[in-house]
């Protein structure tokens, strides 16, 4: 509908940009903009024409308003789902749209009702579980409060690992709850395997080409937008190469264990975190396995390969560096198929086989596929192109930026293990262990976890939770305090793994801390130095008492390491300790740590 401007101080020209430009106004552009007229030093010349555009100007359908106003709500567990829905909202702003971005455990379930276009962007942990971010809306959503949805708009971008059962489980749930409710699917699912940035590119391009068509716009390609907001910073998909400066063995002489510590430089890089953040490392893998990977299939080692346009190496490299082929999935057997003529293989694949399946995937790898399933057709280029790129490995950062300007260390356990006959290791930590040495450049980026973090009043007092390789991100949580230099609230660690004598990370450094007051508490379970194995939380019981006071004071809990076993122990102790000396029922014990959990005084930082 176009302007009727009668009797103004107006040119047609005049008339017809404000034609063009008024209707792309957003209502707060609308309410800026008559705000600086009004009070500017032409409001005596203008005044009278702008109030007379305002009463001409039609009403603004409401439907139409509220199509440009999105909602994002992710749930991250280590950072993933909340820089994709950083980057999402960018892009949709650069296109008209007003996005609010939350993370689930920030958003105020009584206004779902209100949300007209909503994007979920929700990682999957563990055993298809919610990530900790997520749990208490997850929670809302499948209860009997939940509001009916029937006005609104949605899609889901759901992030996953197809290595594990429950691929993407969580975004599966929560968009299929938003339709039980009434909503209506704006764009479909989109379920991300580890490498997550194309696809996650695509679906926005979707949603922005949908919320076009819903709202009249003609939305800026997405290509477009993204060329504008990039930032020359290196990133998880621009990596910083950076140089191994130390890596040291910490465990003693006669330790069952070998843990690395790797001091690395980030000289020149402009990359910045904050203790609780964690690092990415892009691994290669095992030359050895390569080798024997090449010798099996009689392929040439140095065939061209093309992995993308632009892109052509050697094969030896590209197993090497970009490919994985230390893990199997299901839809990399179902890919497999196609280039096999293995009765076996599809007597595996077929219907009613998921146990059997399962059982296969589990301590396997490509070389075991091509021994296994047998003969196999196609090229080369053929069977490498099904193989998936090797996911970078996070590991929490265990130092303070601000104590070691420009470097960035790790602790890193050496992952070796036996399984179907053959020694198998982990391929980010043996490199480590075994391959990596100072000069030699590691790619890595930065990834902020927002989740994991020291209180924001450094005198709130602090439990830290880290057996083994989990105590990384209290030393970096340690090294911040004693450089804040002022008054630090107390701070207490329970730390634990298997021998005194060779077993003790960073032992000396703990002992200055307790010297100087930075640390203030220090309990420890060596579990195979007594004929009764003892951990963590067992200490905790011990201190049952004391630990439920410093939680009624405010004190914040940090858990870090193992979450299948150590994490959940250590979850249904501290439920225990409530339950107990607050004389509680379970029940509302459980919700005293979820209460925690909400007020981000309760975090953990588990794989």
């Amino acid at each position: 509908m176009q302007l009727q401007v009668l009797n103004s101080p107006f040119t047609q020209e005049q008339v017809d940009l404000l034609n063009s430009i008024l209707p792309t106004l957003s209502e707060s552009q609308k309410v800026w903009l008559s705000g600086f007229l009004a009070g500017s030093q032409f409001s005596s010349v203008l005044g009278t024409a702008t109030a007379q555009l305002a009463s001409q100007l039609p009403a603004q359908n409401s439907n139409q308003a509220k199509a440009k106003d999105i909602t994002i709500l992710y749930g991250s567990q280590t950072g993933n789902a909340q820089g994709l829905a950083k980057k999402s909202a960018k892009t949709l702003e650069g296109n008209g749209f007003n996005v609010t971005v939350a993370s689930m455990s920030d958003f105020k379930q009584n206004q779902l009702k209100k949300v007209q276009n909503l994007l979920i962007i929700v990682s999957t942990h563990g055993e298809g579980d919610p990530p900790d971010s997520a749990i208490i809306f997850h929670e809302f959503l499948f209860s009997k409060r939940a509001p009916k949805l029937n006005e609104l708009h949605f899609s889901v971008l759901a992030l996953g690992d197809s290595s594990y059962e429950f691929f993407c489980q969580t975004g599966k749930e929560f968009d299929a709850r938003l339709e039980e409710l009434g909503g209506t699917r704006l764009y479909p699912r989109f379920d991300c395997d580890v490498d997550f940035d194309e696809p996650a590119a695509e679906w926005l391009e979707g949603v922005l080409g949908s919320l076009g068509e819903a709202g009249g716009t003609n939305p800026t390609p997405l290509q477009a937008v993204t060329n504008q907001t990039v930032e020359s910073v290196f990133s998880r998909t621009n990596p910083f190469k950076a140089e191994v400066l130390e890596n040291l063995n910490l465990n003693g002489r006669g330790s069952n264990k070998e843990t690395r510590h790797l001091e690395l430089s980030l000289e020149g890089s402009g990359l910045i975190f904050e203790p609780g953040d964690s690092l990415g490392v892009y691994p290669e893998n095992d030359p050895e396995l390569v080798d024997l990977l090449i010798k099996q299939m009689n392929w040439n080692s140095e065939e061209r390969i093309t992995v993308k346009k632009d892109d052509v190496r050697s094969l030896r490299d590209v197993l090497l560096s970009y490919f994985e082929i230390t893990v199997l999935t299901k839809p990399l057997l179902q890919k497999a198929l196609e280039l096999s003529d293995s009765k076996e293989l599809q007597d595996l694949l077929a219907p009613g086989n998921e146990q059997q399946v399962k059982e296969y995937l589990n301590g396997r790898d490509i070389l075991d596929l091509v021994r296994d399933f047998t003969p196999w057709s196609g090229t080369a280029q053929e069977f490498v192109s099904i193989l998936r790129k090797i996911p970078s490995r996070l590991y929490s950062i265990a130092s303070s930026l601000t104590a070691n300007p420009e470097e960035v260390h790790l602790t890193i356990g050496a992952v070796r293990y036996d399984a179907h006959g053959r020694k198998r290791n982990g391929v980010c930590s043996i490199l480590a262990a075994e391959r990596l040495n100072p000069g030699d450049i590691l790619n890595v980026y930065v990834q902020q976890n927002e989740n994991f973090k020291l209180p924001a009043n450094p005198e709130t007092p602090i439990i830290m939770i880290g057996p083994g390789t989990g105590v990384a991100p209290f030393r970096a949580f340690m090294q911040e305090r004693e450089e804040v230099g002022k008054q630090v609230g107390k701070s207490w660690l329970f730390f634990g793994d298997q021998h005194f004598v060779t077993d003790f990370l960073y032992q000396i450094e703990w002992q200055k801390w307790l010297k100087n007051g930075i640390l203030t508490k220090m309990d420890v379970a060596f579990s195979r130095d007594t004929a009764e194995k003892v951990y963590v939380q067992h200490r905790m019981l011990e201190h049952s008492k004391e630990l439920f006071e410093w939680l009624q004071e405010g004190a914040a809990v940090y858990i870090c390491g193992d979450e299948k076993h150590m994490a959940h122990d250590v979850h249904q102790t501290l439920v225990e300790i409530i339950e107990k000396e607050a004389r509680l029922s379970r029940e509302d014990a459980e919700a005293y740590l979820a209460d925690m959990q909400q007020q981000k005084r309760y975090q953990r930082d588990v794989y």
